[in-house]
């Protein structure tokens, strides 16, 4: 647990104050004011004592479709409501998102991550590359937006970096020379940070491209204060996904970003009982974990039902939710 005098700090960084602070759940202390600075302990997450923690929270869907639903309200409805200590802000780079216009896109990121550290979470900076999947494609575009983004958070504790979302169709020594570039554009900035590593097929480790853990593990990324990314959809992806992260968070520091309960597409039936496998894993290894998505997306991996985003009116409770989003607000907020 932090001290007294660096949550104040940390409140501080925030731009919160002890008298904005005041109130209930995570926003009245704020999963940062707790665990202060991160960084990585061997294969954990660590606070700023060394400690494991583990955080849970939600992804935003691609901000240049869903805006309306992170808005000061929603995001506080997630902190103190859902009592999560996360958001993860996705920038899409293609589909009508940063490639388009990248000082909006950079402008709307840097907005949302800062809705979540003035209500004490700690935010993902999500370079929410898709298709083509690969990273290389993008490379001038992310080291412009990360420079971007580092310069303007080099002094928050709260913020962690995401690479690349799901690199795909190319291998992992392409995928591991990508970070290589990348990371010291942020670290330039900002050396502390933790930064997020997108792994090959999909983040899946490989396993959806016919690989396994093994390829990192023999070839890691030559970084200090990293972690690698697992996304997993658990109607989809069963035990031989459940397995792969099993064994890989015992030799690698694993961070699962993005998860749902339905599809790989984030549609149709909810499979509860696989995805209970998964948190429970998650939570005896202490693996953070961000679900997918916090919007009112049609689909049903989406929390909100159609339509609640346009009214920023009522965000929290259960009678606004889908089935995911009262099934994970519930384990959120246990």
């Amino acid at each position: 647990m932090a001290t007294a005098s660096l949550a104040a700090v940390l409140l501080s960084l925030s731009g919160i104050t002890p008298a904005t602070a005041a109130g209930s759940g995570p926003a009245a202390g704020g999963a940062k004011a707790i665990n202060g600075p991160l960084k990585v302990c061997g294969t954990q997450l660590c606070d700023a004592d060394g400690q494991a923690v583990q955080l849970n929270g939600m992804s935003t869907h691609g901000t240049q479709w869903f805006p309306k639903c992170v808005t000061s309200k929603s995001v506080d409805a997630l902190a103190t409501d859902w009592r999560a200590d996360i958001l993860r802000v996705s920038t899409y780079v293609q589909d009508e998102g940063y490639e388009d216009d990248p000082a909006k896109f950079t402008a709307r990121a840097q907005k949302f991550v800062d809705m979540a550290l003035a209500k004490g979470m700690y935010a993902i900076i999500d370079w929410h590359m898709l298709d083509p999947g690969d990273p290389y494609f993008n490379l001038e575009r992310a080291k412009t937006f990360f420079t971007a983004m580092s310069k303007k958070y080099k002094d928050h504790p709260g913020v962690l970096y995401e690479i690349a979302n799901e690199p795909s169709g190319v291998s992992w020594s392409r995928v591991k020379s990508y970070a290589e570039q990348i990371i010291p554009v942020i670290r330039a900035q900002d050396p502390d940070s933790v930064v997020l590593v997108g792994t090959r097929a999909w983040s899946s480790f490989g396993v959806s491209e016919d690989g396994d853990e093994s390829e990192v593990v023999k070839n890691p990324v030559r970084a200090s204060n990293i972690m690698y990314t697992f996304h997993f959809y658990a109607a989809s992806h069963r035990e031989e996904y459940l397995n792969t992260l099993d064994r890989a968070s015992d030799k690698l520091p694993v961070f699962v970003t993005e998860f749902g309960t339905q599809n790989y597409e984030g549609e149709g039936a909810n499979d509860f009982a696989m995805a209970q496998k998964y948190l429970d894993l998650m939570k005896r290894k202490k693996i953070s974990w961000v679900n997918w998505n916090y919007s009112d997306d049609h689909r049903s991996g989406a929390v909100f039902k159609k339509g609640v985003c346009d009214t920023d009116d009522k965000w929290t409770g259960t009678s606004i939710l889908k089935e995911a989003g009262v099934w994970i607000r519930n384990k959120i907020r246990a």
